[in-house]
């Protein structure tokens, strides 16, 4: 069988390109980095900026995610032309308002060939998963509801059986001649043999779409031109054009974005950044700052020798407006952009002491020193005070960024340094997974002591002790609550890594 060939689109329509954010948590460093650039990408070619949100995946949704999504992103000033508040013409922008559009589309697919309905119940599945490892092959559908007669077909869909509709991909010949080739515009062409690429589920059991095939129709439907997106995609590609070549569809220009990364090289996580926009704004981030510093990821930005050798200079600092006009998406470097924080505070220092101080007081007023965070706070500590004076003391560490307590103060008695990290540590993990409320906090916590045989009290006070520095403070959950997820986990990762580096040193 003969390669399939892709090629750029040969006529050039206006440029509209899009960022799809996921609304199943908040949103995140690398949904803002990429916004960006297809932001600038569109502003200076006098084209469209599209901002599109897949919440197909039910089972990760969190309803308060797509509002964030929005308040971070204008926070930035990566303002989008269409979308779910604004609208546009090619909308619904949301994907689960989407739906019939991709079951018709599904229909298409099924009635020429391309694709084909899957039976096999979640149980049969595993069971193929389990004989392929055992086996030492790597776990993949093996197509066995590939050719099924239609007899067959009719005979479950009488009995009203479950099932998925996937891809049909072209045939495996064995000799690795049967491949999809397809062009980065960043890496040249890309081939991938079709033996490594899965029949991919096109439509879930629950009549939702996946990703692969709501991506691909809603990219075609809204006249997206280039997709610019993360590198982790690249390997999804082929599916994508298998999937544009099934429905007899031009071909976008695609352009895959090196990966954010941390100091060591390794992907960017939260466990070693905070990559939770709403933490970077509650912190008191300038987004002058954070859009500067994202331009700087990857080298898009005319270099500079101080750029080179890692230092940083007065060549680093550029507004949206300099970014607009100079920055170049050909130039974008593929090895991982770093994602250094000692950076970030350090243009962010710059920007705090470049500007005037009414400038400076308005930006304490909308974050940190807000009337609505003030007045939470202030009710917390009304009943425990005496005097105003006193309002500091009990309350600073909800202002301050250096909160560390002593081994004196973190480790409980009857219990040694190490135990007590190893529950800090699970507190983390429970409290990522846990809604932000004192509703559903106090069990959670409550449960996890419990099960780790630490007391209310020793598990609280521990917490207690990390959050605020201190042995005393105003109700820790209500606290909690008013401080946010994102600052109290990265206060919780913070002091993990301090004693950490204090145990490596002692060593």
């Amino acid at each position: 069988m003969t390669d399939i060939k892709t090629d750029t689109p040969k006529t050039e329509a206006p440029i509209r390109v899009r960022i799809a954010p996921s609304p199943t948590g908040d949103p995140h460093v690398g949904t803002a980095y990429i916004g960006l650039l297809n932001f600038l990408y569109a502003r200076q070619r006098g084209g469209k900026f599209v901002l599109r949100i897949e919440d197909t995946d039910r089972t990760r949704f969190v309803s308060t995610s797509e509002q964030e999504i929005f308040n971070s992103l204008r926070w930035l000033g990566i303002l989008w032309d269409e979308g779910p508040d604004v609208g546009g013409p090619y909308g619904p922008y949301r994907q689960s308002e989407r739906t019939e559009i991709y079951r018709q589309h599904v229909d298409l697919l099924l009635a020429n060939g391309t694709a084909y309905r899957a039976f096999e119940t979640p149980e049969e599945l595993e069971d193929l998963r389990l004989r392929q490892i055992a086996a030492k092959l790597p776990p993949r559908y093996d197509g066995s509801h590939r050719e099924l007669p239609q007899a067959k077909i009719d005979q479950y869909l009488a009995e009203g059986r479950p099932y998925v509709v996937r891809m049909k991909v072209p045939p495996h010949t064995g000799d690795s001649t049967s491949s999809t080739t397809f062009r980065d515009e960043l890496r040249g062409n890309i081939t991938f043999e079709h033996n490594n690429v899965d029949d991919q589920v096109l439509l879930k059991s629950d009549g939702f779409p996946t990703y692969h095939l709501a991506n691909v129709v809603d990219d075609h439907l809204m006249g997206i031109t280039d997709v610019i997106r993360a590198e982790e995609w690249i390997s999804s590609t082929p599916k994508h054009i298998l999937l544009y070549k099934a429905f007899g569809w031009d071909l976008p220009r695609f352009w895959h974005m090196p990966l954010l990364r941390n100091i060591d090289k390794s992907k960017i996580s939260k466990r070693k950044n905070p990559v939770s926009l709403i933490y970077y704004r509650q912190a008191g981030f300038l987004p002058s700052a954070m859009i500067n510093f994202l331009g700087l990821m990857g080298g898009g930005m005319p270099t500079n020798e101080a750029a080179s050798t890692g230092k940083s200079s007065e060549a680093d600092i550029f507004s949206l407006d300099d970014m607009i006009a100079r920055f170049r998406l050909e130039d974008i470097r593929l090895g991982g952009p770093v994602f250094d924080l000692t950076k970030l505070k350090w243009l962010n220092g710059e920007y705090i002491r470049r500007s005037t101080p009414e400038a400076f007081y308005e930006a304490l007023r909308t974050t940190i020193l807000s009337d609505s965070y003030l007045k939470q706070i202030a009710a917390l500590v009304q009943t425990r005070v005496e005097t105003l004076g006193e309002f500091g003391n009990l309350t600073h560490f909800f202002f301050a960024d250096d909160v560390m307590p002593t081994e004196e103060i973190f480790v409980p008695k009857k219990r040694t340094r190490e135990e007590t990290l190893t529950f800090a540590a699970e507190q983390l993990t429970t409290l990522e997974a846990t809604d932000w409320t004192h509703e559903a906090l106090e069990p959670a916590l409550k449960k996890l002591g419990e099960e780790k045989q630490w007391s209310v009290k020793e598990n609280f006070m521990l917490l207690r002790a990390i959050i605020t520095g201190s042995t005393m403070s105003p109700p820790l959950l209500e606290s909690m609550e008013i401080f946010g997820k994102p600052r109290t986990l990265a206060r919780i990762r913070t002091f993990l890594d301090t004693q950490k580096k204090q145990n490596n040193t002692k060593k």
